[in-house]
């Protein structure tokens, strides 16, 4: 399964911070927040990702990750610099795509909890074919996509940002989907904001049979940081975690190393020139428990 890291938002909610920055590059507490997207894939296994960005950021983020191959993995990029949905990410990436399955996640998307990607990493081990989207749980329904339920607890449909939510549950920004994602998404017409709709996209996996709603439990955090609040209170969230318990969350060269894609010389490399900080100290004590 392939990659792909949507950061090509204009962040308009965010202005004036995103006036000469990409969002994906605005600080979360002690890393760029495209670090937590990266991670997540990474550990779900995922090695070939493609970021979609704009014109003007895509060398920026070119800078700051490379081709990936310092953290074992594979980092290609590309524009997107019209908005015209998410669901265009497949029509764009799908070169990169090929004949492969694809999990797509959201440059402004968090998730946390301990040992929540488990189930998901084991679901694209026997993932062959159709879509497998998540529930979460949220206060605010109406800001996001709904799914509706039946008694039986069965998918009856998704509704992008209704008045009248019928459920309480969200769909967050990660999604997985087989190879048709690529002619589905070319079969979306535009909604009436200009863009092809990632619920349209999913609504066609749902008319088929072929969509599972796997709902995150409790345990899980999911923070959408696309307003100046959410970033204050996700760097905040991740703040407290790692002062409390002494361990970052979503170091890129601490999950490249746990998951088997570089080795602990390697990763020595990569410390021996970071400049002296938090960042390099956390990283030169990780190296030394696991000398």
């Amino acid at each position: 399964m392939r990659g792909i890291i949507l950061a090509a938002g204009r962040g308009t909610r965010l202005y004036p911070l995103t006036k000469i920055v990409n969002k994906q590059l605005l600080q979360i507490y002690d890393k760029p927040m495209i670090y937590y997207p990266l991670s997540v894939l990474m550990l779900l296994g995922i090695k070939d990702i493609l970021i979609i960005t704009s014109s003007k950021d895509i060398d920026l983020l070119s800078d700051l990750l490379g081709d990936g191959s310092q953290i074992g993995v594979k980092i290609q990029y590309t524009t997107q610099d019209i908005p015209r949905g998410i669901s265009e990410a497949f029509i764009i990436g799908e070169k990169f795509i090929q004949k492969e399955n694809v999990c797509l996640i959201l440059g402004d998307n968090i998730f946390y909890g301990h040992g929540f990607l488990d189930p998901i990493k084991k679901k694209i081990e026997s993932f062959e074919s159709g879509a497998i989207i998540f529930g979460y749980p949220v206060t605010d329904p109406e800001r996001f996509g709904v799914v509706e339920f039946n008694e039986n607890n069965e998918v009856l449909n998704i509704e992008e940002k209704p008045k009248e939510p019928k459920s309480n549950y969200a769909v967050p920004g990660l999604y997985l989907y087989d190879n048709n994602v690529i002619q589905y998404a070319k079969k979306l017409e535009p909604s009436e904001r200009g863009e092809l709709e990632i619920t349209d996209l999913n609504r066609l996996y749902l008319d088929k049979r072929d969509l599972e709603v796997h709902l995150l439990g409790r345990g899980v955090a999911w923070l959408d940081t696309g307003t100046p609040n959410s970033l204050i209170e996700a760097s905040n969230f991740i703040s407290y975690i790692e002062s409390r318990q002494g361990l970052k969350i979503s170091c890129i060269e601490e999950v490249a190393f746990n998951m088997g894609y570089i080795s602990l010389d390697k990763l020595e490399e990569i410390v021996n020139v970071m400049p002296q900080g938090d960042y390099r100290n956390y990283l030169e004590n990780f190296i030394s428990i696991k000398k």
